[in-house]
């Protein structure tokens, strides 16, 4: 078989991609040309267009001209714009087109705890949602009319070695909050850190992804793949001290404190419109399309992975001072919140 990916050596795909090498398949990339260490690691038939979609459509066009695939799947899809490029490009060069939305495009807050496809599609809170949800619109609509053959596939917070999964991070990613943790300092968990969270590995998700592939059952479909396992936040932060070595020091603020607090305005979507809620999805539908497809791999043992591979290749990563400097700030305002009103009421 024969995969066109574009975005596929991204924390999810780079599994999937990995995989289906390694299963004797075809796979051409599609890449800026940018290449990281990862790639070198890739072994199989595998090719590359150089290129950016973004920018370089006809560039893209013109590599595929005599090119037909069984399969394209674009990973790095966020709006209608890109969406119609797609179909332009791959409308008569493939047997099936997956494309990857996100299980942040469900009602929030839920009527009732269990997710399915079916559940309806209105997150008021965050942009990026509201664009994916047009954009699988769009596909939809170009399945009924013109019998576009889209898989459309909702991930949730799904992690890797490259990516640990938190809630409260600053523009440069996670990795300051292990720093944290290793440096003993105290860590900002939303909520009281009991709601309940699903986090899948990037490994699990690349078996319910390939099953999807070439399946009769996918085409004009919408799947979320997710692990069933269920973990709360505070729990997600223990087992990463633990992978450190060290003891988790948790500080929990409300979600809606952090959002006010929030200098870039960027948690409003995150939280509110996503982290903050206790999500239990419901894998029957993906289970029915792909027989025996289970999430095998446990959180904590995960996370240990992960821990693992981000602290022993720093040199990927960047420190982010503003956001360390963001949570002490945050901390310290609530020590002296605290403070404040005991002794207000000690005068009373």
């Amino acid at each position: 078989m024969k995969y066109l990916f574009i975005g596929g050596t991204g924390n999810m795909s780079m599994y999937i991609t990995k995989e289906l090498l390694s299963q004797g398949h075809t796979v051409v990339l599609v890449n800026r040309g940018s290449r990281n260490s990862e790639l070198d690691e890739l072994h199989g038939d595998v090719r590359y267009i150089n290129a950016d979609i973004n920018k370089e459509e006809d560039k893209v066009a013109e590599a595929i001209r005599y090119e037909t695939f069984d399969a394209v799947a674009d990973f790095i899809v966020f709006n209608v714009e890109q969406a119609k490029r797609d179909y332009r490009l791959f409308k008569d060069k493939c047997s099936q087109y997956l494309v990857l939305s996100t299980a942040s495009v469900y009602k929030k807050p839920l009527t009732s705890p269990y997710v399915t496809e079916g559940t309806p599609l209105a997150n008021p809170y965050w942009t990026y949602s509201q664009n994916k949800t047009k954009m699988e619109d769009y596909f939809m609509e170009r399945y009924r009319e013109d019998g576009f053959p889209v898989t459309i596939i909702r991930p949730s917070h799904t992690y890797g070695d490259h990516y640990f999964p938190a809630a409260v991070h600053g523009r440069n990613g996670e990795y300051q909050i292990l720093l944290r943790m290793l440096r003993g300092k105290p860590v900002i968990v939303h909520g009281d850190g009991t709601s309940l969270w699903t986090f899948t590995h990037s490994s699990d998700f690349a078996k319910g992804f390939i099953g999807l592939l070439h399946n009769v059952h996918a085409i004009g479909e919408q799947f979320h793949i997710t692990s069933d396992e269920l973990v709360t936040w505070d729990q997600m932060y223990e087992a990463a001290a633990e992978a450190l070595g060290v003891k988790a020091k948790i500080v929990h603020i409300s979600s809606e404190f952090l959002v006010d607090a929030d200098p870039r305005g960027a948690m409003l979507g995150t939280l509110i419109g996503d982290k903050s809620n206790s999500i239990i999805f419901d894998n029957t539908k993906l289970k029915r399309a792909v027989p025996g497809f289970q999430a095998t791999v446990r959180m904590d043992q995960g996370i240990r992975e992960t821990v693992r591979f981000m602290m022993s290749h720093p040199e990927l990563y960047k420190e982010d001072p503003e956001f360390d400097a963001w949570c002490d700030a945050l901390i310290e305002a609530r020590k002296k919140a605290v403070k404040l009103v005991r002794e207000k009421m000690m005068m009373t």
